[in-house]
Formats: C-alpha cells, sequence, structure tokens
C-alpha cells in the first residue's frame, strides 16, 4: 500500500515537473522576438567609385531569392497609375492605387504639389486596386498653403526627387520632428546656396526644398556627379545596394532586395547623393575611406537590440538604434516577412 502511494505521488510530481517544463518551454518561445536576418557580413563590397568628395561602394549579394516586382512611386505617378491626395493634414497624405500592380513608396520620396510639397515619411506598399490609404509624411516647404502656379491643389503631380542630407532623414525617421525637418530644409538651403554661387530659394516657393534642387545651377553641378557615377551599377547583375560617403566619412546606405529594384531607384538616389555632396563641398582635401570602413558601418548598424512598427497590416518596420547609427528595415508579411528595403544612417 505503502509502495502505491508512493508511487501515485511520484507520477503526480513528474507530470508536474514535465508538464512545468513543457510550459515554460512554450512560453519562452512564444516570446521570444522575432529577429530579422542581418545579411551585413555576407556582402561583398567593390568601389569606391569616385567623383568630386562623394564616393560609392556598391553592395553585391547571391543570397538574395525575392525577385517580387514593384512599381516606383516615380514610375506610377508618370504612367498616371497611382493617385498622391492632399488631405490638408501635413503629417498625412492618401494614396490610391488604380492599376494591377503592386507599388512601392520610399521614406524621402518627395511628392510636389498639393497645398505643400512633401517627402513620404515611411516605406510602404501600396497593393493592386488599394482604395485611398493613409500615408505619414512630412512637409519640406514651409510656410505655403495652397495650389501653387498651374498644380492642383488637391494631388500631387510628381515624384521625381529624393530628400538630401541625412539630417533631412534623421529628423523624420528617427527624431518624428516637423520642426526639425524645416530647419534642416532650410540649412541644407543655405548651404546650397553657399556652395553653388547663388541663392537656390525659389522666388515661387522660398521655403520649397523640391524647388532649390531643382535650381539651375544645382542641376547643372548635380549632374556632373551623376554622369560621372550612375553606370557603375550597370557591370554587374548581382548588385543589390550602395554605401556612399561624402568628404572621405561614411554617410549612409540602401540595399534591397533585389537587383531589378535597386537599379530603378539608383538614378533617383544618386541625384540624392550628388546633391548632399554639393551641400557638403569643402575645400580642404581629405583621405578617403576605406572598403573596410564602410562594411564596418553596416555590421555595426545591425548589432543593436530591434523594435517594430506596423505601418500597415502587411508592412512593418525594425529599426536598430544606438548613439552612432540606425538601421531600418522594411518587410513584407505578403512575403512571409521578408524584407523589402534597409536604410543604413550614419549619426555623426
Amino acid at each position: 500500500m505503502k509502495n502505491n502511494k508512493l508511487a501515485l505521488i511520484l507520477g503526480v510530481l513528474l507530470l508536474i515537473v514535465c508538464g512545468g517544463i513543457l510550459i515554460t518551454g512554450q512560453t519562452k518561445n512564444s516570446n521570444l522576438p522575432k529577429q530579422p536576418e542581418t545579411k551585413a557580413s555576407d556582402y561583398r563590397l567593390s568601389g569606391p567609385y569616385t567623383h568630386k568628395n562623394l564616393s560609392i561602394f556598391l553592395i553585391h549579394s547571391k543570397t538574395t531569392t525575392r525577385t517580387k516586382s514593384f512599381l516606383t512611386l516615380q514610375e506610377a505617378l508618370e504612367q498616371k497609375k497611382v493617385v498622391v491626395y492632399e488631405t490638408q493634414s501635413v503629417n498625412e497624405l492618401a494614396i490610391e492605387n488604380l492599376s494591377n500592380e503592386e507599388v512601392y513608396v520610399q521614406a524621402g520620396d518627395i511628392v510636389k504639389g498639393g497645398q505643400q510639397d512633401r517627402m513620404m515619411g515611411v516605406d510602404f506598399i501600396v497593393p493592386p486596386k488599394s482604395g485611398r490609404m493613409p500615408i505619414a509624411a512630412f512637409c519640406v516647404e514651409h510656410g505655403r498653403w495652397s495650389g501653387r502656379g498651374n498644380e492642383r491643389a488637391g494631388v500631387f503631380n510628381s515624384s521625381a526627387d529624393a530628400v538630401a542630407t541625412r539630417e533631412i532623414k534623421l529628423a523624420a525617421k528617427s527624431a518624428n520632428s516637423q520642426g526639425a525637418v524645416w530647419e534642416n530644409v532650410r540649412i541644407a538651403q543655405d548651404k546650397l546656396s553657399e556652395n553653388v554661387g547663388t541663392r537656390v530659394n525659389s522666388t515661387v516657393s522660398a521655403s520649397s526644398l523640391q524647388l532649390a534642387i531643382e535650381n539651375t545651377r544645382v542641376r547643372a553641378t548635380a549632374d556632373s556627379y551623376t554622369k560621372a557615377l550612375v553606370n557603375i551599377v550597370d557591370r554587374n547583375d548581382d548588385v543589390i545596394g550602395y554605401v556612399f560617403a561624402i568628404n572621405g566619412n561614411v554617410n549612409s546606405a540602401d540595399v534591397y532586395s533585389s537587383n531589378a529594384l535597386f537599379k530603378k531607384l539608383w538614378p533617383k538616389l544618386l541625384k540624392a547623393n550628388a546633391v548632399e555632396a554639393i551641400a557638403e563641398l569643402q575645400k580642404e582635401t581629405f583621405k578617403p575611406t576605406s572598403v573596410e570602413n564602410a562594411k564596418t558601418f553596416l555590421t555595426d548598424a545591425e548589432k543593436p537590440r530591434p523594435s517594430e512598427k506596423a505601418v500597415t497590416a502587411r508592412v512593418k518596420v525594425v529599426t536598430r538604434e544606438d548613439k552612432d547609427n540606425v538601421f531600418f528595415e522594411t518587410q513584407d508579411d505578403a512575403q512571409k516577412g521578408a524584407w523589402v528595403h534597409r536604410n543604413y544612417i550614419k549619426k555623426n
């Protein structure tokens, strides 16, 4: 009898312990944060390819398996497949995809028109026949709140440019500060004016970053950079992104899930980099940075602990940030959470 009681007690204890282990194990696994894959260690870098004070390191990778095709915002607006609507809210617009294709919008894309020029505040995927969807934005034209010239006040007609300067990007993407965006637009305009030898602020709208970028001297100077560097991406079909440095200092990087998407965006990205290089042009000589420094920047930016934020039910952004760098990874749940775009910014 004693033996039976002892066996029963031992059996109950064993069940409790095993059950506890099982429950504990399940709880632990369910609470583990989903870690995005970090691939900087797998990248191969080539370069630098340099013009004046701008240096480009191309990022090569054979590991990407994604072949998802997107229209860019610029393409979609030019083909009239997307409409970007004014909402009367400075920091929110609406976007509608009229086509059967998916449209990729990148944080920093400038949309021209409406009641104020804006920059898109987040990476965004607009599904086919989407209906109107809200999208975060920042004003890059302080003061105007009406139609400009022949432009329609209710919609935005083009997205040929992206914001230049990492300070504007950090103000929007990291600090989430409209005031800081306006201040850094003003600083960029002042620097451009000094370095091209004329006031770049437009008489039509002095505060517009877009119109400053369209200034004749800014365009002509930027063209010398883009003509020298635009074709470097055509040499290999495994190029998925790049790191750039200005005045010998690593600045930022953009990496994409496919060569096709990167090559579509490359001219627009390079133009923005050229404008930033003009703004930061200095007379002093500088020591060029190395491939090793560019690779270290990518690796270091991926180290901080991640945080996640849903942009839509489909798209989320994983952020890793410390005092030196910030890393943003855009993931697409329609493709099992695979990443579409990685943006690395050196903060100092």
